[in-house]
C-alpha cells in the first residue's frame, strides 16, 4: 500500500458496502479509520464527504461510498488538493492513480458488487502516480479559477 492509512466513510445507501470494505481492509491488515456513519439510518452524504476530505494528506487515501458514488465525488472534489475518482471497474482505479494522482476513491454501492469493489480498491491503493507529463496537468487542476 502506498499510504499509511485509509479513511472510509459512506452515507446510508453505502453503509452495507462500507462495512464489508472495512472487513476487507482488516483482513488485508491495512490501516484504516471509519468515519461513519455507524448505522444505516438516513444521513446526508456531503457531511461525510467533507469530513473525510478534511483529513486527507500525502500519507493517506480516502474511500467514499454512496448509492451511485456521484454525490460523494462531487462533494469531495470541492476541497482543495482532493482528487476524487469515481470508479466502477479496476482499470479506472489504476488510471486515476497513474495519471491523475487521485487520493480519494468514490464507489457506488448500487452499481458494483462487493468483489468488484475489492478489486477496485486493490488497484487504487497499489498503483503509484506516474508523474512526468501528468504533473503539469495536476497543477492546472489545483489552480484557482
Amino acid at each position: 500500500m502506498l499510504r499509511e492509512k485509509i479513511f472510509v466513510a459512506s452515507d446510508h445507501a453505502g453503509f452495507e458496502l462500507k462495512e464489508k470494505i472495512i472487513l476487507f481492509l482488516q483482513d488485508q491488515k491495512i490501516s484504516y479509520e471509519d468515519l461513519g456513519p455507524f448505522d444505516a439510518s438516513r444521513c446526508d452524504y456531503p457531511d461525510f464527504a467533507h469530513s473525510l476530505s478534511s483529513k486527507i494528506n500525502e500519507k493517506t487515501f480516502g474511500i467514499l461510498i454512496c448509492g451511485s458514488g456521484i454525490g460523494m465525488s462531487i462533494a469531495a472534489n470541492r476541497h482543495k488538493n482532493i482528487r476524487c475518482a469515481l470508479c466502477n471497474e479496476p482499470l479506472s482505479a489504476k488510471l486515476s492513480r497513474e495519471h491523475n494522482d487521485a487520493n480519494v476513491l468514490a464507489l457506488g454501492s448500487r452499481l458494483i458488487g462487493v468483489d468488484m469493489a475489492f478489486e477496485i480498491i486493490v488497484n487504487f491503493i497499489n498503483t503509484s502516480f506516474s508523474g512526468g507529463r501528468h504533473c503539469q496537468r495536476i497543477n492546472k487542476i489545483e489552480e484557482v479559477i
